[in-house]
């Protein structure tokens, strides 16, 4: 299969139309992402988005009071693993989880109306997503084309009314830019998850909170972490996620990201107290409530 280089195009500009007086959610990609659809899946399908090109440019648009009341982003994949550049993006920012989304990740095949397997010459995608359907690709003949986002792929394949090219993307853009999804479920791994995080630029109480997302620094004594995980434990809180970070300037150092999932605020608060005894830095990123899977 030989891949080269598609188009490129600018984002940060506001798509859709919200609620009266409401402001835009900040995401990375474009119109009829899957990050817009775990936007549209926690705020609802009338939800204005502000895409952005870079995660970094998410974190900045969530920041301003002006121009949002805040973004998604992607932390996670459950075949991928971390995003870790994302972990350390949250961490300099002053935004708070307010949220999360789990979305299964569908990837299909579409084209414009009329066009059949048969006509088609070229498959235009994000790389990453011709990865993932590389069993179903490698099935035919087609030029892949490596594009920067599936949405703007699909879009793409509309706007030139193209009858020899098809889109990897997904279900949300194909409705959006009126395409039919020739092959639907085209990706080799059928249970694929990516977990999202809903942020905001204040910390709000959220009714019903049993998760949070905590950064912690230990004294890097021997056996330091042992015992903040020991009491962890003994609280009865469940450590659902652990990373790890090189602190900067420190001689292999390290800082930790946890994600805690508790029964009840007053568990939650008890373990807090003893854990801003054991370490030597501790910020609450976010108390939230657990989001469920989507599909």
């Amino acid at each position: 299969m030989k891949k080269v280089q598609g188009n490129r195009e600018t984002a940060c500009l506001p798509v859709g139309r919200g609620t009266a007086n409401s402001l835009p959610v900040a995401i990375q990609g474009y119109e009829g992402s899957f990050h817009q659809v775990a936007a549209r899946s926690f705020f609802g399908k009338q939800v204005e988005i502000l895409p952005c090109a870079t995660f970094t440019e998410v974190i900045k648009e969530a920041s301003s009071k002006k121009n949002t009341r805040g973004g998604i982003m992607a932390i996670e994949n459950s075949i991928a693993g971390s995003i870790l550049p994302n972990y350390n993006l949250l961490q300099k920012s002053n935004l708070y989880v307010s949220g999360e989304v789990y979305l299964q990740i569908d990837q299909h095949l579409m084209v414009n109306p009329g066009v059949k397997i048969s006509d088609i010459k070229e498959v235009h995608s994000h790389p990453m997503a011709l990865l993932q359907c590389t069993g179903y690709l490698n099935k035919h003949a087609w030029r892949l084309v490596e594009t920067e986002d599936t949405a703007l792929s699909a879009k793409h394949v509309h706007q030139r009314k193209s009858k020899h090219i098809a889109a990897v993307a997904g279900s949300l853009a194909a409705e959006l830019f009126g395409l039919k999804i020739i092959s639907p479920s085209i990706h080799d791994v059928k249970n694929n998850y990516t977990r999202f995080l809903v942020l905001q630029q204040k910390e709000t109480e959220v009714e019903g909170a049993n998760k949070a997302s905590i950064n912690f620094h230990t004294d890097h004594a021997k056996g330091s972490l042992a015992k903040v995980l020991s009491l962890i434990a003994d609280a009865g809180v469940n450590l659902s996620k652990l990373q790890s970070f090189p602190i900067a300037g420190s001689q292999f150092k390290y800082g930790f990201h946890a994600d805690l999932e508790f029964d009840h605020l007053n568990q939650y608060n008890d373990v807090m107290k003893e854990l801003k005894m054991r370490t030597a830095f501790l910020r609450v990123l976010g108390v939230y409530k657990k989001g469920k899977f989507n599909k």
